[in-house]
This record gives structure tokens, sequence and C-alpha cells, in this order.
């Protein structure tokens, strides 16, 4: 039989065999999700787990490199094989609208944080003080990730745990730390520099979660279920650790219930929506075709959008800000960069090879 003739654009041609191991991926591939994503956060927080300083820098550097091999191997090669695809009508053959399409999100990003920026440091201007976007003037790019709430009291120290600074500081030495610089006498207000870094983590865990929803449909009915199940476990517990990491690490200065409840609603959010996905993708299996017209030209624009966020979020938001911007790691020894470097690489390196199975 020919592959034209094996062909099938239409409904229906989801796999149904195994059907009670799809039902026990939901949870399994929950509790995976969660635990990578929470553990992090609960284990800053925990006043008996220590975790040494230098396994939440691994986890932190490790989920970056997770992140970016995601953008382009879970992502956006998935993205240019569904606007490819044979089903789709010749129109769509003749341009990259994959690459398009993340070329757009890259671009869209980009110009809503630098006018939401520069909206900001107006908003600043007029109280007096000047947000330190890239940490030129102290410490490293505390507002695009976790860099500046990484200062501890014993960080100096190896193997102590990550915990809040809890000692009293002068205002100028806390806004130093929130990339806040005074140009006045005024008290400048830290929800800005907060929202700056939740709105990073937004965009990154908008994108992560669009993908998400997608595996988990493609699971619920792909004929290889049982090696992108397994393949699945791992892919969405390193994903959660990196978001996590971030998640552990954000900072709401004067705002408590914010600090306590938003990076575990965050996780849980994450964690539930793949199985959400698997869920959906077994209601529908009697009709749901991954590979059919429609199908493919959603999962194509969606996973398109979303390698987009995350090339950018991976490249800029984090590896940029946590080392060519981050003036601690520059000035950081030779033993401390390399394992930074070597963590990224490795999650970046078991995460590229996943893609060799799903």
């Amino acid at each position: 039989m020919s592959d034209s003739e094996d062909l099938n654009c239409g409904s229906g041609g989801g796999d149904d065999r195994f059907f009670g191991l799809r039902v026990a991926s939901i949870f399994i591939i929950g509790v995976g999700s969660i635990s990578g994503a929470l553990f992090p956060v609960l284990a800053r927080r925990s006043s008996w787990l220590r975790v040494p300083k230098s396994l939440f820098d691994f986890a932190k550097y490790f989920g970056s490199g997770v992140i970016i091999a995601t953008a382009f191997i879970h992502l956006l090669s998935p993205a240019l094989d569904a606007l490819g695809s044979p089903c789709l009508a010749e129109g769509w053959q003749d341009y990259p609208y994959a690459l398009a399409l993340c070329l757009l999100s890259i671009f869209s990003l980009f110009i809503t944080e630098f006018l939401a920026f520069r909206w900001g440091t107006a908003k600043l201007a007029q109280i007096g003080a000047k947000h330190d976007a890239h940490g030129h003037n102290v410490g490293s790019h505390v507002n695009h990730g976790p860099e500046g709430g990484m200062r501890t009291t014993h960080d100096h120290e190896e193997g102590e745990r990550i915990t809040p600074r809890k000692t009293k500081e002068s205002d100028s030495v806390r806004d130093a730390e929130l990339g806040i610089v005074h140009s006045g006498g005024s008290t400048p207000s830290s929800l800005d520099s907060a929202w700056v870094q939740v709105i990073g983590i937004a965009i990154l865990e908008f994108g992560v979660v669009l993908h998400s929803v997608l595996i988990g449909l493609t699971l619920a009915v792909d004929e290889d279920f049982r090696v992108l199940f397994v393949v699945l476990v791992f892919h969405q517990t390193f994903e959660g650790l990196g978001i996590g990491s971030r998640l552990a690490f954000l900072e709401f200065p004067g705002h408590p219930q914010y600090q306590k409840w938003f990076p575990i609603l965050g996780a849980l959010l994450y964690g539930i929506t793949t199985p959400v996905g698997i869920a959906a993708g077994l209601g529908v299996r009697s009709t749901y075709n991954p590979g059919s017209t429609t199908a493919s030209i959603v999962s194509g624009v969606m996973d398109s959008l979303s390698a987009g966020i995350l090339i950018y979020t991976g490249l800029v938001e984090l590896l940029a800000h946590e080392f060519l911007f981050n003036k601690e790691m520059m000035n950081a020894s030779n033993g401390k960069l390399a394992y930074a470097i070597g963590s990224m690489l490795l999650g970046c390196g078991i995460m590229a090879l996943l893609g060799r199975w799903a």
C-alpha cells in the first residue's frame, strides 16, 4: 500500500490500544510534572529540608538548557512537520509558515516587553526612582530572573540552604537588590519590580502550557504510545524543574500574600496541563486524528508561537541575563562558571536527546 493510500487527513484514526495505561498516564505524568515544578518552590521555603545552594543553582541552569532545547527540538521541528503536512493545501507548502510564526512571536514579545519597560520606567520616574533594567549599577539582572532573590546571608558558605534574607537592611540597599535606584528622596514602589518578574515567568509558562496541552492530546491517541509515554514522563519532569526553579525565586516585596501563593499556583497550573490534554484526547479518541488537516494546522500554529515564546525567553530572559548581564557570574570563579555552563548544557543535551523519540 502506498503512502498516499495510508494518508488519513480526515477525522478518526486515533490509536485505541493500551487504554488502561493511557488513563494511568494522566496520573503518572501529572505526579511527575507537579513534583518537578513544586520541589524547588517548597524546598526553598522548607525549614527542615536543607537543600544545598549548589543544587538550586543546578536546577536553575539545567532548567534553562531544558527550555531552550524544548523550543527548538520539541516545538519548532514538529511545527515545521505539521505545517508541511501533505494533508494541507499546496499554499502551505510554498512558504515556511512555521518559521514566520515563530519570528512573529519573538518580535511580538520583544516589542511588548520593550513598551512595558518604557511605561514602567516612566512610572518610576514620576516617584523619583530609576529602574536599573540590566543591573548595571548593582548586582545582576534581578528583574528578569531569580538572581536578585538568590542573595542570602550565607551565600558564601558551601552547602547552606537558601533562605530569604532576614537581616534588617537600609532602604537603599534593599532597593538596590530590587534593581531600583533612587534619583531623589522619595521611596519607590517595589511592586513594579515584582511585576516585571511575574510577567517574565507568565510568558514562559504560557508557552510551556500550550506545548503541554498539545503533547497531552497527542499522547492520548498516538500509535507509539509506550515510547512516547516513557519519554514524556522525563520530559515533563525536567521541564517542570526549569519552571519551578524560577517560580521559587519570585519576589513580591511588601506583598507576602503573593509571595506565598503565586509560585505554588504557577507550579500546579503547569502540572495539570498535560494530564488535561491527555484526558481531552481520550475523550475524543474516536474522532480526533492528530494527522488531520485541522489538527495539523492548529498544532503547527500553536507550536510555532510557543517556540518563539520559549526561544525569546530562553535566550534573552534566561541565558543572556544569567550570564552576560549578571555581574556576579562575570566575576565568578572558573569552577563556578564551568558548573553553571555544564549544568545548562546537560539540561539542553538530555532534552535534545529525548527529541529522538518524542
